[in-house]
């Protein structure tokens, strides 16, 4: 039932909802994603935008819960009234987005917040997932590990519209000059995320706000640049396709594992590998063999 009215619900807030720039910021542990999100949200609301930040929060693989206190480390941006915050779990979904995210996002739209940040759990090359539904992908990283290209995922960096070295203060401000130049020759050698844009290396700090101003204009450039050669809009066509696919897999997925006539048999089959008498592909086969004989109505 309920599902069923949040379906009405989207359909009807869709013809108020994609006016916005959807944006996702990731990067690696210690990078400050929320330090600077709250920085670049309060620069925004001050320029007269309204802004929304998906926060997740990583779920625990034992107990599943999680802290969820993005509003606690975004305290001023919490508190002001043209902000909305939203931490969620990320509840073990690939990505570090929850399955409820692509939903918000539509929620904010139409409720008129014009700038969406998604701030991800920095996961790695399953960033991907974060990178369907957002328009601009931003990677914070920082400078004064040694070789700053060690250890980075040449996948993730393929995914991203600007690599910011953040931190960029007192001392470590000439590294991160050093790394802003390290990582701009490596993005030059590398095919671009966005058709038509070239990937970008920056620096900033959100302790003293530099390179702040200089990161929206940099989303503002890209925007203009993709909607002038359209590929803005053909992202979003594909963002709508794939969400329309995952949702039907997590349907299927749903359907298969909790479905009455299907439990007697997935037993049977998690045992009989389990005790290595059947290798996993025939048990898959079986399995799925039995899920297509269910009868359509049920």
């Amino acid at each position: 039932m309920h599902q069923e009215q949040a379906r009405e619900l989207l359909e009807r807030l869709i013809p108020h909802s994609g006016k916005s720039i959807r944006v996702g910021v990731t990067g690696v542990p210690g990078a400050g994603k929320s330090t600077l999100i709250e920085a670049l949200g309060l620069h925004l609301i001050e320029a007269g935008h309204r802004v929304a930040v998906l926060a997740v929060d990583p779920s625990s693989s034992i107990t599943k819960g999680s802290i969820l206190g993005d509003k606690t480390r975004m305290e001023r941006l919490a508190r002001n009234a043209n902000s909305f915050i939203r931490p969620s779990p990320s509840a073990g979904t690939l990505g570090g987005v929850s399955r409820k995210t692509r939903e918000t996002i539509l929620v904010c739209e139409a409720a008129g917040f014009d700038v969406i940040l998604i701030e991800t759990i920095g996961v790695g090359q399953s960033e991907i997932t974060v990178r369907s539904m957002v328009d601009f992908f931003l990677l914070l990283q920082i400078a004064g590990g040694g070789d700053e290209l060690q250890g980075i995922k040449k996948g993730v960096m393929e995914l991203a519209d600007a690599v910011v070295i953040t931190k960029a203060d007192g001392d470590n401000k000439v590294r991160a000059i050093a790394a802003k130049k390290e990582y701009g020759m490596a993005l030059h050698y590398m095919s671009p995320a966005t058709e038509g844009w070239q990937t970008r290396a920056a620096i900033c700090s959100a302790l003293t706000g530099e390179g702040i101003p200089e990161i929206w204009d940099t989303i503002s450039a890209f925007r203009k640049t993709v909607e002038k050669n359209g590929s803005f809009q053909r992202r979003r066509q594909q963002q709508a396709k794939e969400w329309m696919r995952a949702l039907i897999v997590e349907e299927l997925e749903r359907f298969f594992f909790l479905h009455p006539e299907m439990q007697p048999l997935l037993k049977e089959m998690e045992a009989a590998v389990e005790q290595g008498k059947m290798p996993a592909a025939g048990a898959a086969h079986k399995l799925l063999e039995g899920f297509k004989a269910l009868k359509i109505e049920d």
